[in-house]
């Protein structure tokens, strides 16, 4: 058993508490929250969480075995380090950290402690995702000549002004870091690493300083052309689609939205799979509902007890800062940009 302690418990780090709690190879036992409240308290009561008031008493505790990190991305770098300096392995929420160069301080600091380091690219862990992998690397799509995703919500519209997503410092080109960096982490893991990035965002209609619409278009080292559109101010909608010499390949579901169940942003990530080959009809195949959550969670648990490590590389996901890196840059410069 995992005994691990959350630093966070806003809307998602109680779901990240309540995919686990039956589970007997990770379990949550202390937490921390920067806005503590009594329903807070009634929250950790419910799961036998000791709250506590500091992170220090969460990374200095030798009953602790392991850190999530549930809280705001301009944080990860200082909190990554220092648990990892009290030798607790880390699972850090997405996005990564703020940039390439704290991604590398942090990742050079888990390796000279030895600790488990994992990122919460959660999506990857669906079985539809694995399916549409295996098929790529099979070769049933052919060469893949393109990739796109849309991931689209309405929460920019009623974000309070204190949340980092409503920040243009902590949240740059808005749906970049909340939403996109999962499209930007599913294509490293379908196509390998990008080359260039163009991105152009803007703000239309949201309440805050943050962007809302934001169109980015990326190109692989392979030549594999990519593009990702972000939207926080419409409907939620969630949209993937690979295509090949062979046909294309399309993941249908949708983003976290306000209101939605625990069960719902665990589970229901995915709804619909389409496969549609170059001759023939169109398969649409099973999409079953799973807590992708669960497996985040155990797949670290695995990785801190000593087996597979765990299935987001360290290069995978400094890559993807390194992209949005310059996703930024490019936003910033109206330019084309080089990921480096």
């Amino acid at each position: 058993m995992i005994r691990t302690a959350i630093v966070g418990l806003g809307w998602w780090g109680k779901t990240l508490v309540e995919s686990v709690q039956d589970n007997k190879l990770i379990r949550f036992t202390a937490a921390t929250t920067r806005s503590r409240s009594k329903a807070h308290q009634e929250f950790s009561n419910q799961h036998g969480i000791d709250l506590r008031d500091n992170y220090s008493s969460l990374i200095e505790d030798p009953d602790i075995d392991a850190i999530l990190l549930a809280t705001p991305p301009a944080l990860h770098r200082n909190e990554i380090i220092a648990a990892a300096e009290t030798g607790k392995h880390i699972l850090c929420e997405k996005p990564f950290t703020m940039n390439a160069k704290e991604a590398m301080e942090t990742i050079e600091a888990t390796r000279k402690a030895g600790v488990v380091l994992g990122i919460g690219y959660n999506r990857r862990f669906h079985p539809s995702w694995i399916d549409l992998r295996n098929r790529i690397l099979g070769g049933e799509l052919g060469q893949i000549l393109h990739m796109e995703a849309t991931m689209t919500g309405p929460n920019g519209l009623t974000l309070p002004p204190e949340a980092w997503r409503a920040q243009r410092d902590q949240a740059p080109c808005g749906g970049l870091f909340p939403m996109a960096v999962h499209a930007i982490d599913g294509m490293i893991n379908l196509g390998g690493e990008f080359q260039e990035a163009y991105a152009y965002s803007r703000r239309a209609v949201v309440p805050n300083e943050v962007d809302d619409t934001t169109s980015m278009l990326l190109q692989m080292k392979d030549g594999t052309s990519c593009s990702i559109t972000t939207i926080m101010a419409t409907a939620g909608n969630f949209g993937f689609r690979v295509f090949g010499s062979k046909g294309w390949a399309y993941l249908g579901g949708q983003t976290h939205v306000a209101g939605q169940s625990s069960e719902e942003r665990r589970s229901r990530l995915f709804g619909s799979y389409i496969f549609q080959p170059l001759k023939g009809d169109a398969l649409s195949l099973d999409v079953p509902e799973f807590d992708v959550n669960r497996a985040e969670l155990e797949a670290f648990a695995n990785a801190c007890s000593g087996g597979p490590d765990y299935p987001i590389s360290l290069e995978d996901t400094l890559h993807c800062v390194s992209t949005t890196d310059a996703v930024i840059k490019s936003a910033n410069s109206g330019k084309p940009e080089y990921v480096v």
